[in-house]
């Protein structure tokens, strides 16, 4: 049976390039919106943090109607640390919309979700977006990415995949980039023409692929996935199996059924063969089990999801500040949120340590876990996080470390200074391509060599430079990589730091913080500007006499303090510190806070070496 009433498509490409912008305006031109609804921007990018930050960070379904055809449509992350949501996502559709910025051409994840894709044989749509930049280059950006599609050894038939050139933001699309434009029109006209629609058996027993998984605490997790096979209906027996045989088969129901409308989930009585359907009601179901029919238990196979490349450890707060301000502070609390996340997120790995109130967490990147400890101190969680280290694999007998494809683009004036830097932090260049008065530099460098980087970065191209980077390989280990230069101003006392010791204290550095802050012996509360840390006492008050007043502190000139992000806190720690993280602050500290003890262990350290 061909279901030549629906289509499934996913849209892919690299960050901002205009995914969840292109899904707005279907959405809007296939009548989903009242005409005088007021509909945000980037409707799809429902979680506060993709908000604040622009980016896509969780696959999301939707679907629309056009000419009596169902589309429904996947909007894919694009940053690499979560490639793990596109890489199981691809199984839920027959063909993708590649989108490409028309200045910057294909990037690093452009060729990591696309390679993905032609693995399982999709057929493609190149969507040449942003065609309304005053730097757009179209015709040489097509050119691009027929040259990424050899070098993916694409087939025949992918290599003459349809071009369309679009605007998101305008909401027109055409196939030519010259040509005028009103609508979307051509765009889903070639969805329609070119896309397979799903076909199978439909009176063959019910089989459903489960790709993600949403939770709710009234309903519990909520599998969502593709049927493969048969009819699925409400109130249905069927068994829970895992391809790898790793767990027992689970006898379940179907409780709730429902399908994709808009944005709204829409229950059913019955799903058919190439639906994507979400359904909740069946304990214990997990992101690569099938949903099969009594009768015949037949799991299906399911894409292998890359190994993740970097470790922090999780612990329990135990700050003299602990308790303070967190909700959840205890090892339960921590420990059973962590085991929570791995629910609905493949990528991601969490193990117990030697002790109760540590847990290692392992990663795609630094944004990856950088998201997740946001996302629980916004929950109201209270805990410590280490610097983040890579994974290392041993190869044929020889230690070897993960390797990312770290592509920038800078201004001229600003290579030198990059290409000094990559030098340092054993970076190779691969590629260099100038782009008008930019310059493309392509490199291979270690994972651990980018930590720290991008403030670096970004003082070294005065804020005007791009930095994308990408998992590649692994690679023999290149050698030690000085992590950071300057050391760190630590508090010498617990107290509240005055304008007279923070004024007296700048001089041996950047602060990141304001004066009235309370602070612990033993925190970071700055960068040094010299190569060891220095114990500042920021709490010292000036003591009245009868000439000076305590009132003269208002003259004093301070610097304004660099505040932290949580992305710039893990870039900044060294191996001896740790981030303490709340729902109200982010504090930089030693692991060990006594500065007699911390000398000493030191004094040790230097001795062994």
């Amino acid at each position: 049976m061909i279901r030549e009433n629906l289509r499934n498509v996913a849209i892919i490409a690299h960050v901002d390039h205009g995914k969840t912008t292109l899904v707005d305006e279907m959405l809007k031109q296939s009548g989903v919106f009242r005409e005088n609804q007021e509909v945000a921007d980037r409707v799809m990018d429902s979680n506060d943090l993709e908000r604040e930050r622009g980016i896509t960070i969780l696959a999301k379904n939707t679907a629309i109607e056009y000419n009596g055809v169902k589309i429904n449509v996947v909007d894919t992350p694009g940053h690499a640390d979560f490639g793990g949501e596109v890489e199981r996502i691809l199984k839920m559709v027959n063909g993708v919309l590649l989108l490409v910025d028309s200045f910057e051409g294909p990037m690093p994840q452009t060729r990591f979700v696309l390679q993905h894709a032609l693995e399982l044989g999709h057929k493609v749509i190149i969507v040449v977006n942003k065609i309304d930049r005053p730097d757009a280059r179209p015709t040489e950006v097509v050119d691009e990415v027929l040259e990424l599609l050899l070098d993916l050894d694409a087939t025949d038939e992918q290599l003459e995949s349809p071009v369309i050139f679009a605007s998101a933001r305008q909401g027109i699309a055409g196939l030519s980039p010259d040509g005028p434009m009103t609508d979307l029109k051509p765009l889903l006209d070639t969805i329609l023409s070119y896309i397979d629609p799903p076909s199978g058996d439909e009176t063959a027993p019910a089989q459903m692929l489960i790709s993600a998984i949403d939770y709710n605490d009234y309903v519990g997790r909520i599998a969502i996935g593709r049927i493969e096979r048969g009819i699925l209906k409400q109130g249905q027996d069927i068994v829970l199996c895992d391809y790898h045989g790793n767990r027992p088969k689970v006898k379940a129901k179907v409780v709730n059924l429902y399908q994709f409308e808009g944005l709204a989930r829409v229950p059913v009585a019955e799903a058919l063969l190439g639906d994507i359907v979400s359904l909740s009601g069946i304990e214990g179901v997990t992101i690569g089990d099938t949903l099969c029919d009594v009768e015949k238990p037949e799991p299906l196979p399911f894409v292998k999801i890359s190994d993740p490349t970097v470790e922090m450890t999780f612990m329990v707060n135990d700050s003299p500040f602990a308790g303070r301000e967190g909700k959840f502070v205890t090892s339960r609390n921590l420990r059973d949120r962590l085991f929570k996340e791995l629910l609905k997120d493949v990528s991601l790995r969490v193990s117990e340590t030697s002790t109760t109130e540590a847990f290692t967490v392992c990663g795609r990147g630094e944004m990856h876990l950088a998201i997740l400890i946001e996302t629980m101190r916004r929950e109201g969680y209270e805990f410590q996080v280490s610097t983040p280290k890579v994974l290392y694999k041993e190869i044929d007998g020889v230690l070897c470390e993960p390797m990312e494809r770290l592509v920038v683009d800078v201004p001229e004036f600003s290579v030198g200074a990059v290409m000094e830097k990559m030098g340092i932090r054993k970076g190779e260049l691969s590629h260099m391509h100038p782009m008008g008065n930019r310059t493309r530099l392509e490199f291979l460098i270690p994972s651990r060599g980018l930590f720290g980087y991008r403030n670096e970065f970004l003082t070294d191209t005065r804020g005007e430079g791009i930095l994308n980077a990408i998992f590649d390989c692994y690679q023999p280990f290149k050698g030690d990589i000085p992590r950071r230069a300057n050391g760190s101003l630590i508090a010498y006392e617990t107290g509240q730091t005055t304008s007279y010791g923070m004024f007296n204290s700048q001089d041996s550095g950047a602060m990141f913080i304001d004066s009235g802050v309370d602070v612990y012996a033993g925190m970071v509360v700055g960068e040094a500007n010299r190569s060891n840390d220095i114990v500042v006492n920021v709490c010292k008050k000036k003591h009245m006499t009868a000439i000076r007043s305590a009132g003269k502190d208002e003259a004093l000139r301070l610097v304004p303090p660099r505040k932290m992000t949580l992305e710039q806190a893990l870039e900044f720690i060294a191996d001896d510190e740790l981030v303490e993280v709340t729902p109200k602050n982010i504090r930089l500290r030693k692991r060990i806070l006594d500065h007699s003890l911390r000398m000493k262990n030191f004094m040790k350290a230097q001795m062994e070496k």
